[in-house]
């Protein structure tokens, strides 16, 4: 069973982890109080860890704050950049409320445990637990981490991994560090609209089998001799 101390605990990690990373920002509590529409008193309890914060309410901090959501779970963190117009974050949070409960309905499901099980295991009752299912309430993350322990299912599963707004923003954003690893001689080639050919026959003879290879190595040496 899910004791009051884990809970408390993880609450805590995870507010010290949203306060750092709203200070990284340069955000203030209000700042954060207005995307999530309560009050800044509340992202305050968040970050005392007096607060559980739902998944859906930390993903559309962490994008408000420009850190990936997997900060929050393993230590990874990125650079703040530019701003951006600001999502509908209350209908982006209704929505994965909904996507998540149907996660934990299936698996639950699928595993053959039942809602009375469930709520012996997090201490609350059935009716709350079929409220979480059916996206009708916000899951404290400890209580989501427990239930996904349980459930057999990692937490990555229920990470926005979708074409979502919250999603395609971290897409970009590894897509854009892949491409600045480059070597800079490299980087400057691709970056030329000319060379979209050449790259896309690099792009064909990388597909291309061992023999295919040979044959068109061989031809070029006929051309050349």
């Amino acid at each position: 069973m899910l004791t009051e101390e884990a809970k408390t605990l993880r609450n805590k990690i995870l507010g010290v982890l949203l306060r750092d990373a709203r200070l990284r920002a340069g955000k203030t509590l209000k700042d954060c109080a207005a995307v999530l529409n309560c009050s800044p008193d509340a992202i305050a309890q968040f970050e005392l860890g007096h607060k559980p914060l739902s998944l859906p309410q930390l993903e559309v901090l962490a994008y408000f704050l420009d850190v990936p959501i997997s900060r929050f779970f393993d230590g990874y963190d990125l650079p703040p950049e530019e701003e951006h117009p600001l999502p509908p974050f209350a209908d982006i949070m209704a929505a994965r409320r909904r996507i998540i409960g149907a996660l934990l309905r299936q698996r639950r499901l699928e595993t053959g445990h039942s809602q009375k099980e469930c709520a012996e295991l997090l201490g609350c009752s059935t009716g709350r637990i079929s409220q979480y299912e059916f996206g009708q309430r916000d899951i404290p993350i400890p209580e989501l981490e427990t239930l996904a322990e349980f459930l057999s299912i990692p937490m990555t599963r229920f990470f926005d991994e979708t074409a979502s707004t919250l999603a395609r923003h971290w897409q970009i954003k590894r897509e854009i560090e892949r491409f600045m690893a480059l070597p800079p001689d490299v980087r400057q080639f691709v970056a030329e609209p000319g060379n979209a050919l050449y790259l896309q026959v690099a792009m064909r003879l990388s597909e291309a089998s061992a023999d295919t290879l040979r044959r068109i190595a061989e031809s070029l040496l006929d051309i050349t001799y």
